[in-house]
């Protein structure tokens, strides 16, 4: 996830934020880290698939990025989060290489919907694909199936480009074993060495069909479906399970991407914006109100830093829900809802990061 813009840090009010403490940290692969924290005081509460934000101070400026916890709130003792190095990445790099264990940072605590809830009597089967660091919310879901419904059965699809490269190959392979017979993984290699065996090149439908209908088994009551990683690989899956005829209400997507700009030009070209004009908006935040204008072309959020609004925020992509606000009056032009739900959509919420006034008269609140 992308910070569009740097800002001094501040200190940091409300809830939403905490300090916790680096405890321990694991080289996955030549180019992934997952690390662990101490368990803050109070507990850090989180649910298997939710992300949590990071605030960093690097060269003088504040920095934020969102990962999902690898972890699963049944399982470990420690949360923990798995970082997989960008080229040039600011922040991936800062992690991989920078951090050690005794170290305190801040963050925005554990938010996200790429969750489901449990119960000992489910007999699911869950189809988990996953991409590259995709994998990290896979698997606190799939310890925390495996622990709390032993009626239900995992299927885990995990693309990754060679052998050296399968982040968590160790540990999948010794829940595989102390689960046998209710997780079953099946890797997918883009570019593996000639001595791999199983499956290779890109992931298409025809794999995926072969590979669930290899595994079909009757007792199971319901299929549910989680799809993480590269926007290839979703696609592919969604558009494969569409076509099986699942219901869409089951195919649950956690998106680590999106590109603002272009969805834009892509909205503006067919007439969906209305006309960019500075307007002044209030945010109600923390039960203070803040009146400003978002000059034209600006976003909510971006016109709030600008004016020393501290409106929460993380990803400034429209993927996580960090900046969510619920519209109160007027009307706007939010580019990306990907991180809200359908019932939040429809109880007016928005994404300040990715939303642009389109009316007058409009009033914000910041819960």
């Amino acid at each position: 996830m992308f910070n569009l813009f740097k800002r001094k840090k501040e200190d940091h009010k409300g809830s939403q934020y905490t300090s916790i403490k680096i405890r321990e940290i694991v080289k996955e692969t030549p180019d992934t880290v997952t690390i662990y924290f101490e368990q803050p005081e109070p507990y850090l509460d989180y649910k298997a698939g939710q992300y949590l934000t990071v605030i960093l101070d690097i060269n003088g400026n504040e920095e934020r990025r969102s990962y999902s916890l690898c972890t699963s709130p049944y399982v470990d003792p420690h949360p923990g989060i798995t970082v997989k190095r960008v080229k040039d990445g600011l922040v991936s790099n800062y992690l991989n290489d920078q951090l050690r264990p005794g170290k305190t940072i801040e963050i925005m605590k554990p938010m996200g919907h790429f969750t489901t809830d449990y119960h000992s009597q489910n007999r699911r089967h869950f189809v988990l694909v996953a991409g590259g660091s995709g994998i990290t919310p896979m698997m606190g879901i799939t310890k925390s199936v495996l622990v709390n419904e032993p009626l239900s059965k995992i299927t885990l699809i995990y693309c990754s480009r060679s052998e050296s490269e399968i982040i968590f190959k160790k540990a999948l392979e010794d829940l595989e074993t102390k689960y046998e017979g209710r997780l079953k993984v099946i890797h997918n290699l883009s570019q593996p060495s000639e001595a791999w065996t199983g499956l290779k090149g890109r992931l298409d439908s025809q794999k995926i069909k072969d590979t669930l209908s290899s595994i079909y088994d009757p007792d199971l009551k319901e299929t549910v479906y989680f799809l993480c990683g590269p926007e290839g690989v979703m696609e592919t899956a969604e558009r494969t399970f569409l076509e099986m005829g699942v219901d869409s209400e089951l195919i649950h997507k956690e998106s680590f991407y999106s590109d603002l700009e272009a969805k834009e030009k892509e909205m503006k070209a067919a007439g969906k914006l209305a006309p960019e004009l500075t307007r002044e908006v209030e945010v109600v935040l923390n039960g203070e109100s803040y009146h400003f204008e978002v000059p034209a072309g600006k976003t909510i959020l971006e016109a709030g830093l600008d004016n020393d609004v501290d409106m929460p925020y993380s990803c400034q992509s429209g993927l996580c829900t960090a900046c969510r606000g619920r519209l109160l009056s007027g009307k706007v032009d939010m580019i990306e809802d990907a991180g809200l739900s359908k019932s939040e959509i429809e109880e007016g919420y928005i994404l300040c990061c990715s939303s642009k006034p389109a009316s007058a008269d409009i009033r914000i609140t910041i819960e």
